[in-house]
């Protein structure tokens, strides 16, 4: 049986059925062989899998980022980080980079980035003298920062798995967050020399604290997010459910580019891009359950422990793996499915789980920008009109960046550790 759910698995895939349809269908066809269980057991366990106050965060986090893109606020933090690295030689690029890294503190969603940032960024670039593998590449793998660089709905979802602590986790992602960003701006610039890219004017001291102060009420929301969780003043739900009103009441108010006739479209498209989320990790609840009872968590732990004696060989193997399943499968319902599995073996090995937390975020966060999943990658090549191998050939050094980093925070952990420990040693 266990052979015969792979071959359908992979079987499924390749005729083009949605991941979240094929986990449920491996799942129900599984448990429904398992004897003495019964027909409910399936749908039971893919309500139990949603039936947690934490998960509320990611619709909310996804209102939040819906909301700053009809809102607008994604031109101000543009327009802010043009003001700012905009005099660099290729300043479009870095500007691309530096507004996903703001945008990635408000939303914990990198696909709302690619949308919101691309649709402006991306034509813009082209039409000022930008290759479309440029344009295209550095918008998808920036975007990636959105689920490193706090809030994170994927460390959500991990801490809620792990009963890890998400203000630590949160904390971690910063640091590596601001080293991926910085990585891409470096490679970018030693690019705009090559090929010659413009830079922008220097901005006068008077537009710049303009632009500033426009965006200060964008600039203002990680702050709350990230400082009611550490303080304890409300969790992550909260956290969600405060920056999407907060949000709300900036747009309608501040920056009043938010009507209420705005507001059933934008709500229509957060429970659809939500719903897609939920689905897949509902399904991936009740394939858990199954893989629970064949108890492959033990037999993950008793192989790692049994043939593979050395801590860093199976944080290599972690890595391998999840970048593999990234390829071809969303972070939450990856996270649901093979977390379980590992941590046991994780901790024989005495590695934190926020540690763990950290590596398994950053290296999904490289599967949205690899074919055939790569939800960004292939948002940013439809807005800028290039084909997916194109575009996958542009994201590659991008991606080296990502691993590189990723290499450090495994094997380093105490870059990432440093903002936590400093805050809150308590934390770990």
């Amino acid at each position: 049986m266990g052979f015969l759910l792979i071959g359908l698995f992979i079987v499924l895939m390749l005729i083009g059925v949605p991941i979240a349809f094929v986990i449920a269908i491996v799942a129900l066809i599984g448990i429904f062989d398992i004897p003495y269980t019964p027909e409910a057991t399936v749908p039971m366990k893919m309500l139990n899998g949603l039936d947690s106050f934490v998960l509320l965060a990611v619709p909310l986090f996804i209102l939040a980022a819906n909301l700053m893109n009809s809102g607008k606020i994604s031109e101000k933090l543009i327009n802010l980080s043009l003001a700012i690295v905009g005099p660099i030689r290729g300043g479009l690029a870095h500007a691309n980079v530096l507004v996903s890294m703001m945008f990635a503190g408000v939303s914990g969603a990198s696909q709302a980035d690619t949308a919101g940032v691309g649709k402006i960024l991306i034509p813009s670039m082209q039409k000022n003298g930008y290759d479309k593998e440029t344009s295209v590449g550095i918008t998808a793998a920036s975007s990636t920062i959105g689920v490193v660089i706090p809030p994170s709905i994927p460390m959500i979802i991990f801490a809620g798995l792990t009963n890890a602590s998400i203000g630590a986790l949160f904390l971690g992602g910063i640091i590596p967050g601001i080293l991926i960003g910085l990585g891409m701006m470096i490679f970018v610039y030693f690019v705009a020399l090559k090929r010659n890219y413009p830079r922008a004017a220097r901005v006068e001291v008077k537009k710049f604290a303009r632009l500033f102060g426009q965006a200060i009420p964008a600039l203002f929301t990680p702050i709350i997010i990230i400082g009611g969780i550490i303080s304890g003043f409300f969790t992550a739900t909260e956290a969600a459910a405060v920056a999407s009103l907060y949000t709300l009441l900036v747009c309608m108010f501040y920056y009043k580019t938010l009507k209420l006739k705005d507001l059933p479209k934008i709500l229509m498209d957060t429970l659809a891009l939500s719903s897609l989320s939920l689905f897949a990790l509902a399904a991936a609840s009740a394939l858990g359950e199954l893989m629970s009872y064949y108890q492959l968590g033990t037999i993950a732990q008793d192989f790692f422990t049994n043939n593979v004696g050395q801590k860093w060989l199976f944080l290599v193997i972690i890595i391998g793996f999840f970048l593999f399943v990234g390829t071809f499968m969303d972070a939450i319902p990856a996270m649901i499915l093979f977390v379980p599995v590992i941590l046991p073996a994780a901790l024989e090995f005495g590695i934190d789980p926020v540690h763990l937390g950290l590596i398994v975020v950053i290296t999904l966060a490289v599967g949205l920008i690899t074919p055939p999943y790569g939800l960004c990658l292939l948002l940013a090549a439809k807005i800028g009109n290039m084909s997916i191998e194109r575009s996958f050939v542009a994201v590659i050094p991008y991606i080296a960046i990502i691993l590189v980093v990723l290499l450090f925070i495994a094997f380093l952990p105490d870059i990432a550790f440093s903002i936590p420990k400093l805050i809150n040693p308590n934390l770990f």
